[in-house]
């Protein structure tokens, strides 16, 4: 019998006084809407009850229906929202496709205003990707591999017994923006997480996760059967082996019916897996896809594989993965990294994409800033990942998934601005057709704004005075400047701070000259005694008397034959291959004519010279800002920038002073000079490993 039912309030929900410390990320609506919605469904379920007291909450516009009903048009996910004379319906297959439309129109109520909304319908959206996937890097003593926001927010030790009120607010984030899968726990997988009283915890997070369409996967250790069962092999094609994994996944599922599935970091940098009993990367997945096939869940299998020989380290997944295409069962997806090596502020794509035609791929991107300047660095990414759709076609991929860049910090992420990675990764998940300025003014509307635009804060203050909203509360940084357009500007920023990065860390194709370990600052000098060469900056960059970068020509390692013949014929020549990859294909001679006209070595001086006025000029815009922006994310935001010019500067000096002892060339005339010595960089060992970024007052110390 069909449900009809509408929403009744029967307590008035009143927006109090928050201070902006970036914790309602973009969800900031008012919730005192008292809005009339109504219900159409064959059953309810905490889902529709969620997409009902949302839209109470929080739309301000006309009556609202939300409907449950077939839709050949419509995938489970989908939605349509329309105009009717009576007001609004949002449509969908799916009880998780009505809460994303509700979602959805309060997104249009936040960014154009509830009187324009009726022009923005009808709306019909389908997700591009069934699987739109977090990967969490964390570890079960709450630390965070490559994680820059705090400890890991799942607090094992005091699960399942206290559910923390930040674990439905991480859940209702990600529907928010149609997240519909998260991996709880680190790649580099503790066989722990599988123990009975660990997956109790996991079914704790899964059940507060549910309603929001959240499914929960768990990263597996291929040892497991030896760890956990006592066996004496995790070779999978032992029959006992066999048997503990279908008896473990009978066991999850138990607890946990809507279980993902696996993700698997396997034979690479150190951890077990088939290759350890001569069996392949296929027959490792089949196992675990056959243990999970009857319950519908998938295996995501990763490429990142590399070995410690004298092969260029950029072909190595593709050499290890190609020859497989088509032996890996259907429920096994290959989750590959964008680029080839390793999260890069640029790089290209991997050629796993387009040449695996029988085997299922999903896009692995980063969405926590390793190596990006970590949470000090204001670096949009949707750009970086818009390329990388450019070149790779949206269709030919099962799925993408993101590592995470969440924590217990108070913001989320760190960094006030890394949050719009978090929500652009989200949104171009859904749909990578997306415009990266079009995601960035969401956002931005969403997080600073109130009815569509950011709101001048020269009238009443947040503490109700009248005046200049001022950083701590000191003099205004900009005194009487305005911005005809605060968020244009701003959108500006972000979408030129990816380019400013790869100009100040490693323009024209450089890659991973980072320091040691930790992936923060320049080390484009380290030498660390017995350490794999593949693991030390010279082996990237390879300066030398007679010029700068890796050859991966037909000449060099032939790593350009991997991709299609016009693309590896046009990275193949150094005089088409684009400036931006130059260096990444190409070893060419310091006074090397560009096509700009300038020598090899004056171009580079320009592009890392060029990073520093960029970060310089971000400092200024966002001091025009102060007035538009709450005192509290303004002043943190400035802080962070006055790192980040430090930081291009140390950036810039370090690398040019170093590679200029080969180039034996001069600076170009106009390029600022340095203000650090080389011997003096050459000395700074900063602190930190994986699960931290260097503070300000770190930096300050060691730099």
């Amino acid at each position: 019998m069909r449900l009809i039912a509408t929403l009744l309030c029967t307590t008035l929900l009143t927006l109090g006084l928050h201070a902006e410390d970036g914790s309602r990320l973009w969800l900031r609506q008012e919730t005192d809407a008292m809005a009339t919605v109504t219900l159409s469904a064959p059953r309810t379920s905490h889902t529709l009850e969620l997409a009902l007291k949302e839209l109470h909450q929080a739309w301000k516009g006309a009556p609202v229906t939300l409907r449950v009903k077939k839709d050949k048009t419509l995938t489970t996910d989908g939605f349509r929202i329309v105009a009717t004379d009576g007001g609004i319906e949002i449509t969908s297959p799916g009880h998780t496709g009505i809460l994303y439309g509700a979602y959805h129109l309060l997104r249009l109520q936040a960014t154009v205003g509830v009187e324009a909304v009726m022009a923005q319908l009808p709306v019909e959206e389908n997700p591009t990707y069934a699987l739109r996937i977090l990967n969490h890097w964390d570890n079960m003593d709450r630390t965070v591999e490559r994680g820059y926001a705090g400890r890991s927010l799942w607090a094992w030790d005091e699960l399942p017994g206290t559910i923390d009120d930040r674990y439905e607010a991480y859940a209702r984030a990600n529907a928010s923006i149609g997240i519909n899968g998260t991996v709880l726990n680190n790649v580099n997988a503790s066989p722990q997480i599988l123990t009975a009283e660990n997956l109790q915890k996991v079914k704790a997070l899964a059940d507060v996760f549910r309603p929001y369409g959240l499914r929960v996967y768990l990263s597996v250790n291929f040892a497991s059967p030896m760890v956990l069962g006592g066996l004496a092999t995790a070779d999978p094609l032992d029959k006992n082996v066999i048997r503990w994994w279908k008896a473990k996944v009978k066991e999850i599922y138990a607890l946990i019916p809507d279980f993902g599935g696996f993700l698997v970091k396997a034979n690479s940098e150190g951890q077990p897996g088939p290759c350890d009993y001569s069996r392949t990367h296929a027959e490792g997945a089949n196992l675990l896809a056959d243990a999970l096939q009857p319950y519908k869940g998938i295996v995501m299998w990763r490429a990142f594989v590399y070995s410690a020989d004298d092969a260029d380290r950029a072909k190595q997944a593709y050499e290890e993965f190609q020859p497989l295409d088509g032996q890996f069962r259907d429920n096994v997806v290959i989750q590959v990294k964008n680029g080839p090596i390793d999260f890069q502020p640029r790089e290209p794509y991997s050629p796993l994409f387009g040449t695996m035609e029988h085997t299922q791929l999903m896009a692995e991107f980063q969405i926590t800033q390793e190596y990006l300047g970590q949470a000090n660095h204001l670096v949009y990414l949707a750009p970086l990942w818009k390329e990388f759709f450019e070149m790779v076609p949206a269709t030919s991929l099962k799925a993408v998934a993101g590592v995470a860049n969440t924590g217990t910090d108070i913001n989320w992420c760190g960094h006030h601005f890394a949050q719009a990675n978090w929500y652009a990764f989200g949104r171009l998940a859904w749909n990578p057709a997306l415009p990266s300025e079009a995601i960035a003014e969401e956002w931005i509307k969403q997080t600073f704004g109130k009815g569509g635009d950011l709101q001048a804060a020269s009238g009443t203050a947040d503490n109700g005075t009248t005046g200049n909203r001022t950083a701590g509360g000191g003099c205004a940084a900009t005194g009487t400047t305005t911005i005809d357009n605060p968020v244009a500007t701003l959108v500006q920023l972000m979408i030129e701070s990816r380019e400013a990065v790869v100009n100040y860390m490693m323009p024209l194709g450089l890659h991973h000259i980072f320091a040691w370990g930790h992936h923060y600052g320049p080390q484009p000098w380290c030498d660390i005694p017995g350490a794999r060469p593949d693991w030390l900056p010279p082996y990237y960059h390879k300066a030398a008397k007679d010029g700068i970068g890796f050859d991966r020509t037909t000449q060099g390692s032939n790593y350009v034959s991997q991709y299609p013949e016009a693309l590896a014929t046009l990275y193949n020549d150094a005089t088409t291959c684009p400036d931006a990859y130059l260096l990444w294909f190409h070893h060419l001679p310091w006074n090397y004519t560009m096509k700009s006209g300038r020598t090899l070595w004056d171009e580079l001086c320009l592009h890392y010279d060029t990073g520093v006025r960029q970060v310089r000029s971000f400092q200024q815009t966002w001091d025009a800002l102060e007035p538009y922006i709450d005192r509290e994310r303004f002043a943190a935001v400035q802080s962070a920038l006055k790192v980040q010019a430090r930081d291009a500067v140390w950036w810039k000096d370090a690398c040019l002073l170093y590679f200029r002892q080969f180039s034996c060339m001069p600076l170009p005339s106009g390029i600022e000079r340095p203000i650090h010595e080389l011997d003096a960089l050459e000395r700074v060992q900063l602190p930190v490993n994986n699960f931290e970024c260097p503070s300000r007052e770190m930096l300050d110390k060691y730099r």
